[in-house]
């Protein structure tokens, strides 16, 4: 007896019970026992409920044996609301073939990629993948065949995010360290390749972590902007970054309101900072201060620990901090500071985000593991994006401001605004160190001569011997930082441009 034959409704209902139930019971069964989400659970966190429109649902390998084995190719792909904004998400689902990408499924991302674009709206990646899926891209007609001409193109036309939640080779490894704002979770791995691939072809066991672990990249590399403990946690820091940026660049980001007790504890920042130059504090509590309550979201926290980078409010609009943090190298700027420093900049001007540079800081650090990390390239790189960076510029000094960096933390009018606390003392160089370089003496050799030398270098050094010369515009009260930022942030709004920048730095590299 044949078979009945379904109707179009019942098949149709089938194909996409299939392409839903991803990889199968088993493997969803296990990534829960593991505590880990699959690909729809994170659409649906990251996602407004009822918003997420999918793209994509029955696509399969182009490959005829793996067809009923690769339900939508391995990606989750579509377009729904953060937060009430549009945005379009590409998730990794590891239980198709531990997520591996083939020419269809590299089709459906970088439809994605065009369209953000097009339309202006954020791109968020749910990252997880063994990388290329070998037989799809073995020989020269799988090589021969690829198009990749744009497929690395970033012109930051709108914001891309990324969460590393696990393997993350291939695809999952560029699209992260290509995005504006990378969370990793504890436990994932970043690498160009496997550790097994990397240990057949060293000849020697190679640690997963060690390789390429949520730690290399937030502490060595500087690829990790964050690092979350969950699934949900890191999904929850893409929601709260995309809120400080625009949907595209061609707008301003969105105002908030402002919290209740904002710039409340204000006359606090004369207690917390100390007088003497060489006493230590720690300014992410200026920072807080300074801030919108409750707005500080730190960038790169454990990378480059000298230089403060965090997106914050003030007035509820979105701005970039950069501060030197005395707690960390006395606030001596090294090779990982001054690329978080680039890379910040990049991200503020490329997203309309005004920059406020909070100054204390004795100079460069130097010496032969510096020199050797091209310490030298990297002031200047800093010094060229800075140049570059056409939204506006607001520099505050708070106690010392020596040498070159004086002009990397907008001294020398490469901001368009300055100020300095009474506290302030600029120089081209510590008159401690001065001393010792222009005549030779220390404190324990002449104690009598050092002293006089001391004073002489140390004349001229004050936050009112600078404004005498217009080096910065005003001299403050340390309680007044924010109120000057405010009236700042007014005066140097880009009217003409209804707040929009020039994006000079859009096409910056994304990884260095």
């Amino acid at each position: 007896m044949a078979e009945p034959t379904l109707s179009r409704k019942q098949e149709h209902e089938e194909r996409r019970a299939a392409a839903l139930a991803m990889g199968g019971p088993k493997k969803l069964e296990q990534r829960r026992a593991e505590g880990k989400l699959n690909a729809r659970e994170r659409i649906a966190l990251l996602l407004d409920p009822g918003t997420f429109r999918e793209s994509g649902l029955f696509t399969t390998s182009a490959v005829d044996a793996d067809r009923d084995k690769t339900p939508a190719d391995g990606k989750v792909t579509g377009t729904g609301e953060v937060a009430g904004r549009r945005a379009a998400v590409i998730a990794y689902d590891f239980t198709v073939k531990g997520s591996s990408s083939s020419p269809v499924s590299n089709k459906k991302m970088s439809h994605f990629k065009e369209l953000v674009v097009q339309v202006g709206m954020p791109l968020v990646y749910l990252s997880e993948s063994t990388g290329v899926r070998m037989p799809d891209a073995m020989g020269g007609t799988g090589m021969g065949a690829a198009n990749s001409k744009k497929r690395f193109l970033r012109q930051r036309e709108s914001p891309w995010a990324s969460a590393a939640f696990g393997y993350c080779f291939g695809s999952a490894a560029w699209h992260t360290v290509s995005a504006d704002f990378a969370v990793f979770r504890k436990g994932s791995v970043l690498a160009v390749s496997s550790p097994g691939l990397v240990s057949r072809a060293t000849g020697q066991h190679v640690d997963a972590q060690e390789l390429g672990g949520w730690k290399v990249h937030a502490e060595v590399t500087g690829y990790a902007d964050a690092v979350a403990d969950t699934d949900e946690e890191a999904i929850e820091l893409i929601r709260r970054f995309l809120s400080y940026l625009p949907s595209h660049n061609g707008e301003t980001p969105p105002v908030a309101p402002i919290p209740s007790g904002s710039g409340e504890r204000a006359a606090e920042l004369n207690d917390i900072v100390p007088q003497a130059r060489t006493q230590t504090y720690d300014v992410r509590k200026v920072i807080e201060i300074v801030a919108d309550t409750g707005s500080v979201f730190p960038i790169k926290a454990r990378y480059g620990k000298s230089l403060e980078t965090s997106l914050v409010r003030i007035g509820g609009q979105s701005v970039g901090i950069i501060a030197n943090n005395p707690m960390f190298k006395g606030g001596a700027l090294d090779g990982p500071a001054c690329d978080k420093a680039t890379s910040f900049l990049v991200l503020c001007d490329s997203y309309n985000i005004p920059v406020v540079f909070l100054v204390d800081q004795p100079g460069f650090l130097i010496g032969l593991e510096a020199e050797r990390n091209k310490i030298a390239g990297k002031v200047i790189n800093w010094m060229n994006a800075l140049s570059l960076v056409t939204v506006p510029k607001i520099a505050v000094t708070l106690r010392k401001n020596y040498g070159q960096a004086y002009i990397n933390m907008g001294g020398g009018l490469t901001a368009d605004t300055t100020a300095g606390w009474w506290s302030t003392e600029v120089s081209f160089m510590d008159p401690t160190s001065a001393v010792s370089v222009v005549h030779g003496v220390d404190a324990e050799s002449d104690p009598e001569l050092y002293a006089q030398r001391l004073a002489e270098m140390a004349k001229g050094t004050t936050a009112y011997d600078v404004a005498r010369v217009f080096g910065v515009e005003q001299v403050i009260d340390p309680a007044e930082t924010r109120d000057f930022i405010l009236g700042a942030l007014k005066d140097h709004y880009r009217a003409r441009t209804n707040g929009i920048g020039e994006h000079l730095l859009r096409a910056w590299p994304t990884s260095y």
